[in-house]
C-alpha cells in the first residue's frame, strides 16, 4: 500500500522536477568577483554545486562569456542561452541569444552574443543556459546567472581592463618587420610593433630570452647580403633596447639569404624574405 501511494506522488510531481536538473546561487549569496592582472581581466559568478560563470578578456583579445563546470562531464552536445526575467521580477518574454557548442565540457560566448549577455545582466535580466544530456542521461540540466550584485562588480572590471597590456603573448611571441631593397632603418610602423614587443617583455617576467635574427631577399652579392641583415637586426637590437629591454636578454644573428620563408622567385616573396623575426621565450 506505501509503495502504490508513493508511485501516485511521484506522478504528480511536475515534469520540469522530474527531468531537469537547476543550479543557481542562492539570492542572498549571490557573489560577482574581480581577479586581473595587466595579461587577463575576469568577473566571476561561482554557481554552487556546479562551477561558475564569467566574463574574461585576455589583453589583446575581446572579451568572452564562459561557463565552466567543476566537471567537465555536466554538459554535453549543445546548450542554448536565452535571457529571461528573474524569478523574483516575472512578466517578461525569455530572448533566445544564442545556441552554442560544448567544447571540452565547457561553454564559450563571444562577440555580439557576449554583448547580449551583458546587456541582459544590466538591464537585471537572468541569462540562462539550458542543455540536454546531463552527465551523458537524458536528464535536462538549467543554469541560472543571477544579476543581483553585477553593478558594482562590473565598474571593478572595467577598472581592470583598463590596465589590460594591447597584446598578449601569443600575439608577440612571434614577430617578423619587413625592409625595402638594400635598406636597414626602422619604418614607422616597424617601431609601433617594436614599442608593443617591449612593453609586454617589460611587464611579463617570464620572458627570459629574445632572438632577433636578419635576413634579406637574394639580389646581391652573399658577403653584402649578410652584411645587410646583420644591419637590420642590429638595429631591431637597438631599438628595443632603446626602449628599456635588458641588452643581455638579447640574442642577435644574421644570415643574409640563407633562410627564405619563400622562393625568391617574385618582387612580393622577395619583399617577405626582407626581414627581421623577434622570437621571445619565456622560462
Amino acid at each position: 500500500m506505501f509503495g502504490r501511494m508513493l508511485f501516485i506522488c511521484f506522478l504528480l510531481l511536475p515534469l520540469q522536477w522530474v527531468h531537469s536538473v537547476t543550479f543557481r546561487a542562492a539570492v542572498d549569496g549571490v557573489e560577482w568577483l574581480v581577479e586581473g592582472s595587466p595579461f587577463a581581466c575576469q568577473l566571476i559568478h561561482p554557481i554552487p554545486s556546479f562551477g561558475a560563470a564569467l566574463f574574461e578578456q585576455e589583453a589583446g583579445e575581446d572579451v568572452e562569456f564562459k561557463l565552466n563546470p567543476a566537471q567537465t562531464q555536466q554538459l554535453r552536445g549543445n546548450v542554448r542561452l536565452i535571457a529571461e526575467a528573474a524569478p523574483w521580477s516575472p512578466g517578461m518574454a525569455p530572448r533566445r541569444i544564442t545556441d552554442v557548442p560544448v567544447q571540452q565540457g565547457q561553454v564559450s560566448v563571444t562577440g555580439e552574443h557576449a554583448a547580449s549577455v551583458l546587456a541582459a545582466l544590466h538591464q537585471g535580466l537572468m541569462p540562462t543556459f539550458t542543455g540536454q544530456n546531463w552527465y551523458g542521461s537524458h536528464q535536462t540540466v538549467t543554469v541560472n546567472v543571477l544579476s543581483v550584485n553585477f553593478q558594482s562588480a562590473y565598474e571593478e572590471f572595467l577598472e581592470c581592463l583598463v590596465q589590460l597590456l594591447p597584446v598578449n603573448y601569443r600575439q608577440i611571441a612571434r614577430t617578423a618587420v619587413l625592409f625595402p631593397t638594400a635598406e636597414h632603418q626602422l619604418s614607422d610602423a616597424t617601431r609601433r610593433r617594436l614599442d608593443l614587443i617591449a612593453q609586454y617583455v617589460l611587464t611579463d617576467e617570464t620572458v627570459q630570452q629574445i632572438f632577433v635574427d636578419g635576413h634579406t631577399d637574394n639580389d646581391g652579392r652573399r658577403l653584402l647580403l649578410r652584411d645587410l641583415s646583420q644591419r637590420r637586426a642590429d638595429e631591431v637590437t637597438r631599438y628595443l633596447v632603446s626602449q628599456g629591454v635588458d641588452e643581455s636578454m638579447i640574442i642577435t644573428r644574421f644570415h643574409g639569404d640563407r633562410y627564405p620563408v619563400v622562393e625568391n622567385d617574385t618582387a612580393e616573396n622577395r619583399q617577405r624574405n626582407r626581414r627581421v623575426t623577434i622570437r621571445l621565450e619565456r622560462d
